[in-house]
């Protein structure tokens, strides 16, 4: 019975110990060969002559090759065509929990719990031994883990008949992806209306729409809990709470400015157009608490065009509980929500100049009618004065029934667009003056009476027009006091008289007269402007012809304003006056 053999000798015999006999030791040429030798469970060790020996740096190249596979950061793995398991790295087998036991021999889709590949990959270890290249795919496995799977052929053998595998996990990757692709879908769907929800819509159900959708996409989808968005008002700098969860009454209601100190985070934001990620609140000079417990928030700044529309700024009870990623994340579905913000404005901006148009069309097509009736009215009221009271007061029932006409119209089209609708300047507080003044234009040019109507009654004038000057002095003397006059715009040349000598009619009925007079440039030769200024008329009361709407509110408000302070002068007159006389008794 032949010896079993206890020693494997590469190179020459005679280097052995001499504890081993000849029969004992198992002789070859090359270290190549020793590992399909190494499976005799009776060899105890491997002797290699020192000639055959690699170079020390060789062989320390070696042993520091293994260490690193064995704990690469990725797993590694050698097949065979089969796909069985000849050796697998340590990171692998942690992630498949055999840390302890030895795969070799399971099939490398056992040790990976069976996953699916994903998208349209083929098998990479079928594809790398039929071609003889490197290739990929993605594994998912069923605990919702991902893998990028790499497999090339060992040497230069073809076909290959081993294949080294490399297996990252890039789980973290590909649920960010997920979650991008996620929040690009919530971003598009905020203001997906469709034309008949925007019909059937008012503008305040489109406002709780779009809230409840960012509420629900931001705390599913980005599981914050503690939420708060308010708008910039670009006028006032004012940050209005637009939405608000988790967050305690009295911070929800606590007015804030776009203002980098005394406003908190969110003033901060808002003022510099910059995110604010605050780790912990404790020792943040700027934070503000939302709710008691807040320990780090996340503040992100609504941008829409390089303009800042608005906040959005989420608290937690955990310090540091927002990441890098989170603000990511963040500012990109803080982009979705201003653009449907603006989306959302223009739809409502849209709505309200469709009613606009509505009612200034119908306006148009009503006033001049009315103004006409309102000069025929008071001209034949002329002929009833004095002796026929109850035709008098019948005819002033038909004027108030025609300026009730107007005004209706003018008030349904205020109720249909909504001030915050009306783009800037239209409706604005710098013109507050003007609302509820009643303005006669007298012009023989119906383009110049129409255009009256048009550019004042956006202000909420009340305007009333006449073709001549006889017709506006009645319209001024049979008027009521409810229907006095705040401001009288001329032009200087009428059909039978001059703009001054309708002034000099009127202030016999009214003094002083409110007037502003109209002319083409250079042209005055009845000096009716010069005259006019002479007998009161305000230095600016005057407009030349082709005028800009901004000159023509300008004027007017110069009138009024210089109505008021003459009011107001007089008013203190008569009180000295009436000190004076009280003291004399």
């Amino acid at each position: 019975m032949q010896q079993p053999k206890r020693l494997i000798c590469v190179g020459s015999a005679d280097s052995l110990p001499s504890d081993y006999s000849p029969e004992e030791v198992l002789v070859l040429d090359s270290s190549q060969t020793v590992l399909d030798q190494l499976s005799e469970p009776a060899i105890e060790g491997v002797w290699i002559a020192r000639e055959l020996l690699p170079e020390l740096g060789e062989l320390r190249g070696l042993c520091q090759s293994g260490l690193m596979l064995r704990d690469l950061p990725e797993g590694a793995a050698l097949l065979d065509q089969k796909n069985r398991v000849l050796w697998a790295n340590r990171r692998l087998k942690r992630w498949a929990g055999k840390l302890e036991d030895d795969p070799v021999g399971e099939s490398i889709y056992e040790l990976m719990g069976n996953p699916d590949i994903l998208g349209s990959d083929l098998c990479p270890f079928h594809s790398a031994f039929v071609t003889g290249e490197e290739s990929s795919g993605t594994f998912q496995t069923h605990d919702n883990r991902y893998f990028q799977v790499r497999a090339a052929p060992v040497g230069d053998q073809s076909p290959a008949t081993q294949l080294v595998v490399t297996v990252g996990d890039i789980t973290d990757e590909i649920l960010q992806q997920q979650k991008l692709a996620a929040i690009h879908r919530a971003g598009r769907e905020l203001a997906d209306l469709r034309p008949t929800e925007i019909y059937q819509m008012g503008v305040d159900e489109r406002i709780e729409l779009l809230k409840d959708n960012i509420r629900h996409y931001l705390t599913d989808l980005l599981n914050f809990e503690v939420i708060e968005i308010r708008v910039l008002e670009q006028a006032t700098g004012n940050l209005v709470p637009l939405l608000s969860v988790g967050i305690d009454q009295e911070a929800a209601d606590r007015q804030l400015f776009a203002h980098p100190q005394g406003n908190g985070i969110t003033g901060y934001a808002a003022s510099s157009g910059t995110s604010y990620l605050c780790y912990d609140v404790i020792n943040d000079p700027l934070f503000i608490p939302g709710v008691a417990n807040s320990r780090s928030s996340l503040t992100v700044p609504l941008i829409l065009n390089d303009q800042v529309l608005g906040t959005i700024n989420v608290e937690s009870p955990e310090v540091a509980a927002f990441s890098e990623s989170d603000l990511q994340f963040l500012e990109i579905f803080a982009r979705d929500i201003s653009y449907a913000l603006n989306t959302l404005e223009l739809l409502v901006a849209q709505k309200a100049d469709t009613a606009l148009q509505s009612c200034n069309a119908i306006h148009s097509a009503v006033a001049m009618p009315v103004d006409e009736i309102l000069n025929d009215a008071v001209n034949v009221m002329e002929d009833y004065i004095g002796h026929a009271p109850e035709m008098v007061d019948r005819i002033r029932r038909i004027l108030k029934n025609a300026r009730d006409i107007k005004q209706t119209i003018q008030q349904i089209g205020q109720r249909m667009t909504p001030l915050e609708a009306v783009p800037p300047g239209i409706s604005s507080e710098e013109h507050s003056i003007l609302r509820g003044k009643r303005v006669l234009v007298v012009d023989e040019d119906g383009t110049v009476r129409e255009d009256a109507h048009s550019l004042l009654e956006r202000y909420g004038c009340i305007v009333e027009t006449a073709q001549r000057g006889d017709q506006a002095v009645l319209m001024v003397r049979d008027g009521d006091s409810d229907d006095k006059y705040d401001v009288i715009i001329s032009d200087i040349k009428l059909p039978e008289f001059s703009g001054f000598q309708l002034m000099m009619r009127l202030k016999k009925i009214i003094d002083p007269v409110p007037m502003i007079l109209m002319t083409g440039f250079g042209y005055d030769p009845g000096h009716s402007i010069v005259n006019a200024r002479q007998n009161g008329l305000h230095p600016k009361a005057l407009l030349f012809k082709p005028f800009r709407l901004d000159q023509l509110i300008d004027v007017v408000k110069t009138v009024l304003e210089a109505n008021l302070n003459s009011g107001q002068a007089s008013g203190d007159e008569s009180r000295k006056s009436q000190d004076r006389e009280a003291n004399r008794v």
